[in-house]
């Protein structure tokens, strides 16, 4: 069982910028920089350039969404444990998310905030590996959409909690409750290690038990959501079953 990291509290210190390119590029200067602290958050009412799965851009309006990056230092994890710490920041953000849209919030595999079926949010999280193969940091970059209400046609199902409940938030402050639902399980997770965070992520998971679409390169297929692995591998079951790692497959929403 793994000791309790001297990780302390996450979102502090807040760092608040008015404008940035991305916060994980933010984050990542500050470690080169030596000016990174375990559990700094990195909040931003504007990212210009924001990064998403798979290379893909993370678009977002000014002042209206939230837009965070958080660096830990993931001691005493080992690099094998990264879906583990995927799964517990996926975690956190429907704890976080559920607190206003509800039970209907749910985790698409693998990391993905999704209502109902349309996405609320994403995480991207960066890791650090020095040459001697030791997990010496972890950026997990979230964005939600917030007060959003007109989005890019480009964007096939997107959603904000504005959206959702008619209400306008205030941003900030909701970011920082969100340092607290990250706070409570990622400590959780440290100090239990993962059987408790993984059967959470599996009664979570988006689409469970349930027929999706997915693509492999040309190939486009469908099957029953059956697991996903305590390694991050995606159980499909159709003709037969199949597991699939992340970058593997898309799906076909």
């Amino acid at each position: 069982m793994p000791q309790l990291s001297t990780i302390q509290t996450i979102g502090l210190p807040f760092v608040e910028l008015q404008s940035v390119d991305s916060t994980n590029n933010y984050a990542r200067q500050l470690i080169h920089a030596g000016l990174a602290q375990n559990g700094m958050a990195i909040f931003t009412h504007e990212q210009i350039a924001g990064k998403g799965q798979r290379g893909k851009e993370w678009v977002s309006q000014k002042d209206v969404n939230i837009a965070i990056s958080f660096i830990i230092n993931p001691s005493p994890l080992q690099i094998a444990q990264q879906f583990q710490l995927s799964a517990c920041v996926a975690i956190a953000l429907q704890d976080f998310f559920m607190q206003y849209a509800g039970d209907t919030s749910k985790i698409k595999w693998p990391n993905d905030l999704y209502w109902q079926d349309r996405k609320a949010g994403g995480i991207l999280i960066e890791n650090i590996i020095s040459t001697n193969s030791k997990w010496e940091w972890s950026i997990i970059g979230i964005g939600i959409n917030i007060n959003q209400t007109s989005f890019s046609p480009d964007l096939p199902n997107p959603v904000s909690l504005k959206q959702i409940t008619g209400k306008d938030f205030k941003v900030i402050d909701l970011a920082k409750e969100l340092c607290v639902c990250l706070e409570k399980r990622y400590n959780e997770f440290i100090k239990t290690g993962f059987d408790t965070t993984y059967k959470h992520y599996l009664g979570q998971l988006y689409k469970l038990n349930e027929k999706v679409k997915l693509k492999k390169e040309s190939r486009v297929f469908e099957g029953t959501l059956k697991s996903v692995s305590r390694t991050g591998k995606l159980t499909i079951q159709h003709a037969l079953e199949e597991e699939f790692s992340f970058g593997d497959v898309e799906w076909v929403i």
